[in-house]
């Protein structure tokens, strides 16, 4: 956030663009699809039974939505990576 807020205020400097963007990725493509959808998945397999029909049909959601969000993550922690590079040259 605040490599977001300084990118903000001194925009006309060089590198700029490219540490708001890092910072956004990172932000958005991290932070918050963790809060938004890993940890709720993570909160509803804990609290499902492992030997219930629902706990084995969550599971099968489970798989699929947790690991597609993740894949979401990493690829927003390689663009950030990037952006934040960019930003240093």
């Amino acid at each position: 956030m605040a490599l977001a807020a300084v990118a903000a205020f001194r925009w006309s400097d060089a590198g700029m663009a490219w540490l708001l963007a890092g910072s956004l990725f990172y932000l958005v493509g991290i932070i918050a699809v963790t809060i938004v959808f890993n940890v709720p998945l993570n909160d509803a397999l804990a609290a499902a039974g492992a030997d219930t029909p629902e706990g084995a049909a969550l599971w099968t959601r489970y798989l699929t939505e947790w690991t597609a969000w993740n894949h979401v993550r990493t690829v927003s922690g390689i663009a950030a990576l990037a952006c934040f590079i960019m930003a240093l040259r």
